[in-house]
């Protein structure tokens, strides 16, 4: 629904950078209030029905209480009379018969009493249990608003913003991105000649503005495409001023120690004389011959040169697929 901070700008963590708007999650929450204010009035509604109950339990308690208490002053008086004379027998066990009656109903009029409490706890215990678990439904539901506000999880430049007002996001989606600028990365491509040679850790250097900087593999990409692979690094320590995304360096990368060695470029010779022999110019440069060389190590620029010819010669590297099996060429 709105968009706070532009593509490209430095953003602090916590900052707003678009307001999302969600109709269904609207719905769910007023769905959710509707049920747990239903809820509450349930709740206390059972609790008062409850509260009722008891009371009139303990009414019908009393009023057996106070009738008990009477009879039995009335039995005292009955027996007392028997013994005068003035009751008979047959009266004083009906007297006793209907004393004991309302003993006994007391007796389980006390005892539906405090069953009845007990339950009314549990049964309180139960409803407060569902409150809450209701409570707790609708606030998860009221805390997704938050998300609704999409606010950056780290500092750093926000480099992509794809989002405008008025698009459906899908859940999930990749609306943004913030490149942390503290902790930058390099990567390079290599020729697939180099692969079995390099591994993470590896040392590498940066030369900028008179400066080594160190760094180390700290991922190779072993998938190859167009003869190459992927390796990105990292810098050890300092880091070059004034870096920014998208700028290129050379990197030098140790494979072991350096070694003198006669080298030449690489060329299409190899192709035609799987490097046995080469075109050496002689005469001063009217013509060239050829000679017997044995070739060593190789790099995608240069070719090492055992045997056949010394530095300061000078040879012909290319063009070979004009020359045939020539012995000799002449300038």
């Amino acid at each position: 629904s709105e968009i706070i901070i532009e593509e490209g700008t430095f953003v602090e963590k916590g900052d707003t950078i678009l307001i999302l708007e969600n109709s269904d999650l609207l719905r769910i929450i007023d769905d959710e209030e509707a049920e747990y204010s239903k809820s509450i009035y349930s709740f206390n509604e059972q609790k008062i029905n409850m509260e009722q109950k008891n009371i009139a339990l303990k009414q019908d308690v009393l009023q057996s209480k106070y009738e008990l208490n009477r009879l039995e002053k009335s039995i005292h008086l009955d027996r007392e009379e028997y013994k005068m004379g003035i009751k008979s027998k047959a009266q004083l066990e009906v007297a006793e018969e209907e004393y004991n009656l309302k003993l006994e109903k007391t007796k389980l009029q006390l005892e539906s009493l405090k069953k009845d409490s007990i339950t009314a706890i549990i049964k309180n215990d139960l409803l407060k249990t569902d409150m809450d678990r209701e409570n707790k439904k609708r606030t998860r539901v009221r805390e997704r608003l938050k998300y609704l506000v999409i606010t950056a999880p780290i500092s750093g430049q926000l480099s992509m913003l794809n989002a405008t007002p008025g698009q459906s996001i899908s859940s999930g989606s990749a609306i943004a991105e913030i490149k942390v600028l503290d902790k930058y990365k390099i990567r390079t491509s290599i020729n697939e000649y180099y692969i079995d040679k390099i591994s993470n850790g590896l040392p590498a250097v940066i030369k900028y503005q008179d400066k080594e900087f160190p760094l180390n593999i700290s991922r190779v990409i072993s998938e190859i495409k167009d003869r190459q692979f992927t390796i990105e690094l990292v810098f050890i320590n300092e880091i070059p001023e004034n870096v920014r995304i998208g700028k290129s360096f050379r990197i030098q990368i140790e494979l072991g120690q350096p070694e003198e060695a006669d080298i030449i470029k690489r060329g299409n010779f190899y192709q035609y004389t799987s490097g046995k022999w080469i075109y050496k110019i002689i005469d001063n440069g009217k013509k060239a011959v050829k000679v017997p060389i044995k070739i060593g190590r190789q790099n995608p620029i240069d070719y090492e040169i055992l045997e056949g010819i010394s530095p300061g010669d000078q040879v012909v590297i290319t063009g070979y697929e004009n020359f045939g099996d020539a012995e000799e060429l002449i300038f």
